[in-house]
């Protein structure tokens, strides 16, 4: 049975109840002595001794409009009034915002701890992007904010990277690390779980990894990206804009071009 037929006859079951107490109430004004309406009310009540002197409904055609009639007459009271009534939120007059509980967390949290996101001791979010309930599917972008010194990277970053340990859900990691402490701290942890760690380090370039770009290139095309790549990448900007190297590198290289065609001597060769 589908879901909506269910709650149909559901939320309209208890008004059988009234179909039978309609109904014999139809059944004493037809049992009551008389012919016209004022004798049949006149001797009503002896008709609702005859009628509930038996408590089996009555399936007189007669008695079963009466009920029928009178529970779709109450029904339709019923729904105008529910569609009509004003929606009071008493005690929320000033908001209805307020702390979240662990009741509240319950639907976000994967029971198995490796696979989830740490936002506090109390606290996670599953790394499931298909949950059983749709509705507690979440995106997994998490903004922390806190100065220098408050704990971003102890009590966020370094317990979210132990995570690493999960078989369900393995999860590759970028890392911006300034201060360069957690290659130290983490980086053994991240080796044992089977990950290839690598590491570029600007200001130290003693213990950094290199990256030949030479070793990508297999076609034209891939020359012309590389060049492309570091032209952009050495492009002042703003004020700087007039000190592009990459323009004065040109310049100079066309000035040393003409000077060598037309038989100019070059400014080194002139120095005995």
């Amino acid at each position: 049975m589908k879901p909506e037929v269910k709650k149909l006859i559901l939320s309209n079951l208890p008004y059988l109840i009234f179909v039978y107490l309609f109904g014999k109430l139809g059944q004493a004004y037809r049992l009551a002595a008389g012919v016209d309406l004022s004798e049949k009310l006149l001797h009503f009540m002896d008709g609702c001794s005859a009628a509930f002197a038996n408590a089996a409904p009555s399936f007189h055609p007669f008695d079963l409009l009466i009920g029928v009639a009178g529970a779709a007459a109450l029904r339709l009271m019923v729904y105008c009034k529910s569609k009509n009534a004003k929606k009071y939120r008493k005690g929320e007059e000033y908001g209805s915002a307020r702390w979240g509980t662990a009741k509240d967390i319950a639907p976000y949290i994967d029971p198995n701890f490796d696979n989830n996101i740490l936002l506090t001791q109390t606290e996670r979010l599953t790394m499931n992007n298909r949950p059983k309930d749709p509705k507690t599917a979440r995106n997994k972008n998490v903004l922390v904010i806190g100065g220098s010194g408050s704990g971003k990277t102890r009590f966020f970053v370094k317990p979210n990277l132990m995570q690493c340990v999960s078989k369900d859900y393995p999860t590759s990691f970028v890392i911006t690390d300034p201060k360069g402490s957690l290659i130290g701290e983490v980086g053994q942890l991240l080796v044992r779980s089977g990950y290839r760690v690598k590491v570029l380090n600007t200001i130290n370039f003693s213990k950094s990894m290199r990256y030949n770009p030479f070793r990508y290139i297999h076609s034209e095309k891939d020359i012309l990206k590389l060049v492309n790549t570091l032209i952009c990448n050495t492009k002042g900007e703003g004020e700087k804009s007039a000190e592009d190297f990459w323009v004065s590198a040109t310049r100079s290289q066309a000035v040393k071009s003409l000077r060598t065609g037309n038989g100019f001597p070059l400014f080194g060769e002139l120095i005995v």
